[in-house]
Order: structure tokens, then C-alpha cells, then sequence
């Protein structure tokens, strides 16, 4: 806490902090808005969560989970506390206004603010005094005290005294087991001090720890460091996959061995390329940036390019088994094993498996999928098309039904042994195979 003395909004706002009086709003009520609604609800907190999707705020009022990951007794229990809805113009009542909404690249791999801006828009005609606002979706340095300062700043409220502004980024990790939300620790920036104040403030209620970085800029930077260190990692072993390859290793067992070091080395594994809403965009939010100040960020478009090749690498390998058969992708039936980007969730975005699927349709291939996680094919922005297909069910009958099948998500929930006994071609791009000690019947192909 700094030790200047608080303007009068800002202690009232610590007050109902301290009391928990105050009432927070979360826009977006997605993968990150609604853990964190959920984290607030549970240490008492009104909170009144904003999102454009009808059926997510039918699922809260109902205490039905719609995210996989999220069990529904949680939101069951919290329906006291946690209240959904459409209306906008309730944006005035929260006295803290959490943004978590999508921040996509557009088709030139440029940030695509538009969420934020219109998220901004809903909230400027609504804002009062004392409210803090605090951006969480992922975005380049500058964004918070730039673009969003600028366009909250119209609402004639001084910054700093009447209105507050702070940037603190998701860390989520659907799935994962060992870590949620409030056990993740914060990273917080505010625009200035006492935003910065207000923000740690809130924060503490909820979360293990809190980590305070000097700015929102910094806190902007955090997250995209965070990131593109896993993109280029991932890159790395993607390329030395497909090196090994040529040369006849085996980059499982490469892998394995590596591991065995006790430091100076640190995993990564191969797969069919980057999948879910950080890894695949992230980086080039700082690319871009970086191109304001006159310097490349080689490191992460050489990154990207070898990612984004990918899918291709894997249609390559299909295609080079289904030719050994004297079969061709057009007109073959192909299976893929996981749409989701990782494994136990149910997360598409950005999915390695939705391109691979567009690649094939295009090539005259018959798709399917099965994905335990996924039982139909939501809105997908980048393919549209695709919405309404639904799961495959998995049995011998059905397996050997496919020319071929792809592995592209290591569900647990699947059984690869029945798999490996009735493919016909086995395309395995997770090393699922080897890991399992499986030995498929027909031709195994690793990707």
C-alpha cells in the first residue's frame, strides 16, 4: 500500500473491500470470467457476471456447468452470490469491473481489439465514481494505460481519484489439476499507485498470492513473456521432430533421455501444433508491438512460422501412409482422435485439429472426430462450417470403419488399445502409442 494518503474513492472502495459490501462484475463469463466469478462468490462476494451468450446465463441461473473443467455444484452453491446476465446496463452497480473477453488476431496476425473496444463502449455510459476497472485479457504492453485509459477517460471522471485502472493477467490452466484460479499467483499492475493499491487489494480476498509489478505495462509484458517462452519451446521441439525424423530417431526416446538430466534441460513435446487462445496469439501481440519501436522479434515469428506449419507436417505424414496403401486423401474416411487443443477439456479454440480438419475437407477427404469432451462442433470463428457436427462414437466397429485415424488430442479418456487393434493407419502426432506400449495391427505412422 503506498503511503500517500488515498483520495476519498479509493478508501470507500478499500472499505467495502474490507466489509464485503463491494460488488464485482466480471464481463465475460468464459473460460477465465467465470473461475474467477466463482473464486469472488465463495469468499462472499456479490458478483454479477456480463455475458452476450443467453445460454450461459440460463446454465448460471440453473446451476448447470456448460465448461467441462468447472463442476456444477460449484456454481450451484455459489447461486446466492453469483448472478449471470445479458443486461449491460447494469454495468454501474459492480464497484470493481473485471474484463475477460476474447483479444483474437485478425487474418494479417494483428491484435484485434475490437472485444475491448466494444467492452469499453458498454461500460463508458454506465461508469460512476469509485469503480475500478481492471483489464485481464491478454494484450500488448500499452493497451491499459493507452487505448483503455483514452477511451474511459471520455466519460469526464478524473483518473485517479474517481475512477481507477489497473491490468492483471489470466493465468489459467483448464484441467490442470494441481493449480485453479485462486492458487495461481497474481500478477498485478496498476496505471498508477493507487490503482495498483486497489487492484492487490481485491485481489488478496481471493488468491493464495498476489505478485505487484510497477505498471500495467509491465503486467501486460509478464503475460506475453509467459507465453512466448512456451511458443518458441514448442517450436524447437516441433522442428527437432521433424529433424529426428529424417535422420531415423525417435524423438520420444530422444525426449526421455534428455529428461533424465537434473538441470540444464526443461520439457517440451512435439504435437501437431499450438492450440488454445494464448499460445497461437500471444506472441504476436508483442511482434507487432515490437515493430513500433524498430525491432524484430525474430525469435517469435521464426517461432510461429514452424508452428503454424504444423498441420501440414501431419496431412504430409497421412498422406504418405495412405499412398503406401495405394489410397489417396480424396475419398478416404479420416477419424481425428481430439478436437480440443489439450488434453480433458473441452477447449477448441485455436485448435491444431480444426485446421487439419479444414486441410483435408479441402483435399476431398470425408471427416469425422471423437473427442469424449466434445460430444458436437460449437461457433468457431475460423470455421464456421463446422458448427452442428457432432462426435463420433468410439467402438472396433466404427474404428475400422476410417481408412485412417489421426491422434491429435492424448485424451485419457479413450481407448487407444482398441484403437491400435482395428486402425487400419494409425497417425500418432502425441507419441500415445510408444508411451502405452502399444503395438497397432495395421500401419503406424508417428507425426
Amino acid at each position: 500500500m503506498t503511503d500517500t494518503k488515498l483520495p476519498p474513492e479509493a478508501d470507500k472502495f478499500l472499505n467495502k473491500i474490507g466489509d464485503r459490501t463491494a460488488v464485482i462484475g466480471i464481463i465475460g463469463m468464459g473460460y477465465v470470467g467465470l473461475p474467477l466469478a466463482l473464486g469472488f462468490a465463495e469468499k462472499q462476494f456479490k458478483v454479477i457476471g456480463f455475458d452476450v451468450d443467453p445460454g450461459k446465463i440460463k446454465a448460471l441461473a440453473e446451476g448447470r456447468a456448460y465448461l467441462t473443467h468447472i463442476q456444477a455444484s460449484r456454481i450451484a452453491s455459489a447461486r446466492g452470490q453469483l448472478e449471470g446476465t445479458t443486461d449491460f446496463g447494469r454495468l454501474g452497480e459492480p464497484d470493481a469491473v473485471i474484463i475477460c473477453v476474447p483479444t483474437p488476431l485478425t487474418l494479417q496476425q494483428e491484435p484485434d481489439m475490437s472485444y475491448i473496444i466494444k467492452t469499453a463502449e458498454a461500460i463508458i455510459p454506465r461508469m460512476r465514481k469509485g469503480q475500478l476497472i481492471i483489464l485481464e485479457s491478454t494484450t500488448y504492453p500499452g493497451t491499459t494505460d493507452g487505448l483503455l485509459k483514452n477511451m474511459l477517460d471520455k466519460t469526464g471522471l478524473k483518473f485517479g481519484s474517481d475512477y481507477f485502472l489497473a491490468f492483471s493477467p489470466e493465468r489459467e490452466d483448464p484441467g490442470n489439476p494441481d493449480y485453479c484460479t485462486t492458487t495461481i499467483p497474481k500478477v498485478v499492475g496498476g496505471v498508477d499507485s493507487v490503482s495498483g493499491d486497489l487492484a492487490v487489494a481485491l485481489y488478496d480476498t481471493i488468491m493464495k498470492q498476489t505478485v505487484r509489478v510497477s505498471s500495467a505495462s509491465a503486467a501486460e509484458a509478464v503475460k506475453l513473456t509467459e507465453n512466448i517462452f512456451r511458443a518458441v519451446n514448442i517450436a524447437q521441439v516441433n522442428e527437432l521432430k521433424m529433424i529426428y525424423d529424417k535422420m531415423g530417431i525417435d524423438i520420444w526416446e530422444v525426449l526421455d533421455a534428455a529428461e533424465s538430466k537434473p538441470f540444464g534441460f526443461m520439457r517440451f513435446n512435439p504435437g501437431p501444433g499450438w492450440g488454445g487462445h494464448c499460445i497461437p496469439l500471444d506472441p504476436f501481440y508483442l511482434s507487432w508491438k515490437a515493430k513500433e519501436f524498430g525491432e524484430p522479434a525474430r525469435f517469435i515469428e521464426l517461432a510461429g512460422q514452424i508452428n503454424v506449419a504444423m498441420p501440414h507436417y501431419v496431412i504430409g505424414k497421412l498422406q504418405y501412409a495412405l499412398n503406401s496403401q495405394s489410397k489417396s486423401v480424396k475419398g478416404s474416411s479420416v477419424l481425428l482422435l481430439g478436437l480440443a487443443y489439450k488434453k480433458d477439456i473441452g477447449d477448441t479454440r485455436e485448435s491444431p485439429s480444426t485446421e487439419i480438419m479444414q486441410i483435408l475437407e479441402k483435399l476431398g477427404a470425408k471427416i469425422s472426430f471423437h473427442d469424449p469432451f466434445v460430444p458436437e462442433i460449437g461457433a468457431m470463428r475460423h470455421a464456421p462450417e463446422m458448427k452442428g457436427m457432432k462426435c463420433t462414437p468410439l467402438t472396433a466397429d466404427t474404428v475400422r470403419s476410417f481408412d485412417a485415424v489421426l491422434i491429435i488430442t492424448d485424451h485419457t479418456k479413450v481407448d487407444y488399445a482398441l484403437v491400435s487393434e482395428h486402425a487400419r493407419i494409425l497417425v500418432d502426432t502425441r507419441g500415445i502409442t510408444r508411451k502405452l506400449k502399444l503395438k497397432p495391427k495395421g500401419l503406424l505412422v508417428q507425426a
